[in-house]
């Protein structure tokens, strides 16, 4: 049985943690490792193999993250453009063998791997190699209104699915008893759920199919990485599998999940997976507290103090402060459609970024101007690239720098500068054995992280053709 991992989703309810270039999958959230590397370690000991399906832009995150608990894909498929569950599990199913027995899950959950886990898992494999489409109820423990609900029959077979509900609904829905939380999970044959597909949602699967023929297959060591083209994923419904199949079927099995589960879809949901001090506080920040309880507190290095306060969420990030009572943080979705078009990076971007060849910090950033610290890792270059927008002062103050402007290249060192005027075409690589450090002045009309043309990428992102 090979585990599928899907990785898409924004994660929008834990902003601002989490932000379209770092979603929560790819955040520490509870342990000292990312939601993405708990699940995909977690499964190892129940699965040969495993596979992602994540957004170009993340790849290098997931394959990083993996790499560093020592789990390697067997595929990377790489969506330049999300087209929700039923486009990313089609194209994953149609990578393998028909016959293959395929677990598939979000990277975003948080579950007990208990005994009574692996023997769920264990029961779903076995009516997958009978042919059986198989989902996941968990049984609930509270009304949960944040949850969809599978309804199930006497034999465990599902009658029907369920919105998220009101609470006085989701109450009744306990009292009955025969109702459970959806968990995102599915367990099936590679071909049994692409003729399903075919029954149920024809021209879903035939996109699927069109863009899967049109990828681009490149090994990177034990494993490939398979990338589809933006034209042809854009013309794939976005749909959830749910909707597009799972819904609609007659004789879908379902087995009963009694595990700790969480979609860690809000910070209310997040408060309850930690641990609490003696006056039941949780979260991870430097706190200084006076007759504070009951409180989720998440910060970085700056001291967060509290006085007399209860039953608060307060999230602390470098450009954005959350407060929130708990309880309430459905709505932080709310906030995040509040944010006007002057401050939409405060939705993508954090201060301090991750990117394949290192990474940058925002030092200062004004309307015309910015200030970034910039890392690139030994043997890593970026892309080549020029800007509309704005040119740059680059000054090294560590390690070494072959920078190419136009048609020259030179080798900078430490408390060397250079000058990349508007429009030029350019780039920056790290020809030495330690990191690089240096310090980028950005000076222009715009300075977002959009105005990039590139013309030639050693991470598979999208190029423009050089004239």
């Amino acid at each position: 049985m090979i585990h599928i991992i899907l990785c898409g989703g924004s994660g929008v309810r834990l902003w601002p943690l989490s932000r379209q270039s770092k979603p929560k999958q790819f955040i520490d959230l509870i342990h000292e490792t990312t939601l993405l590397q708990r699940t995909a370690r977690c499964n190892q000991p129940a699965t040969s193999a495993c596979m992602i399906v994540c957004n170009q832009e993340h790849a290098h995150l997931a394959e990083k993250q993996l790499e560093a608990v020592a789990i390697h894909p067997q595929y990377s498929l790489l969506e330049p453009v999300g087209r929700n569950s039923a486009a990313a599990v089609c194209l994953a199913m149609l990578t393998l063998d028909p016959e293959t027995v395929a677990f598939i899950t979000p990277a975003d959950l948080y579950i007990d791997y208990s005994d009574a886990y692996f023997a769920a898992l264990k029961q779903a494999e076995r009516l997958a190699a009978e042919n059986q489409i198989v989902v996941f109820g968990i049984r609930p423990q509270s009304p949960e209104t944040g949850y969809g609900y599978i309804e199930a029959g006497s034999d465990h077979t599902v009658k029907r699915f369920h919105e998220k509900p009101t609470e006085a609904v989701a109450q009744g829905y306990l009292n009955q008893g025969n109702f459970f939380w959806n968990s995102g999970m599915l367990c099936s044959k590679a071909g049994v759920l692409l003729k399903a597909m075919e029954r149920h949602a024809p021209e879903v699967l035939s996109a699927v199919k069109k863009t899967h023929e049109k990828a681009t297959m490149q090994c990177k060591g034990s494993f490939s990485v398979l990338a589809f083209p933006r034209e042809s994923m854009e013309k794939i419904p976005a749909i959830s599998l749910d909707y597009a199949l799972l819904e609609k079927m007659n004789d879908l099995k379902m087995v009963v999940g009694d595990f700790d589960w969480s979609d860690v879809g809000s910070f209310d949901a997040l408060f309850m997976q930690l641990s609490k001090d003696g006056n039941g506080n949780a979260g991870k920040a430097h706190h200084l507290s006076v007759d504070s309880k009951d409180n989720l507190i998440i910060g970085n290095e700056r001291l967060i103090a509290t006085i007399d306060v209860e039953n608060l969420v307060i999230v602390d990030t470098p450009d954005a402060l959350l407060i929130s009572k708990r309880g309430s943080t459905q709505k932080v979705r709310e906030i995040v459609n509040q944010i006007d078009a002057s401050e939409e990076h405060l939705k993508k971007i954090h201060v301090e970024e991750t990117r394949p060849w290192g990474g940058f910090t925002v030092l200062e950033s004004f309307d015309n101007w910015k200030v970034k610290r910039l890392t690139v890792e030994p043997g890593k270059r970026l892309s080549l690239q020029k800007h509309q927008y704005r040119s740059e002062h680059w000054v090294v103050v560590s390690g070494q720098a072959l920078v190419t402007i136009g048609q020259t290249e030179q080798l900078l060192y430490p408390n060397q500068s250079v000058f990349i005027p508007l429009g030029e075409l350019h780039r920056i690589e790290n020809p030495g054995d330690e990191l690089l450090i240096l310090i980028e002045v950005q000076c222009g009309t715009y300075t977002g992280e959009d105005d990039i043309i590139r013309y030639q990428d050693d991470f598979s992102r999208p190029v423009e053709v050089l004239k």
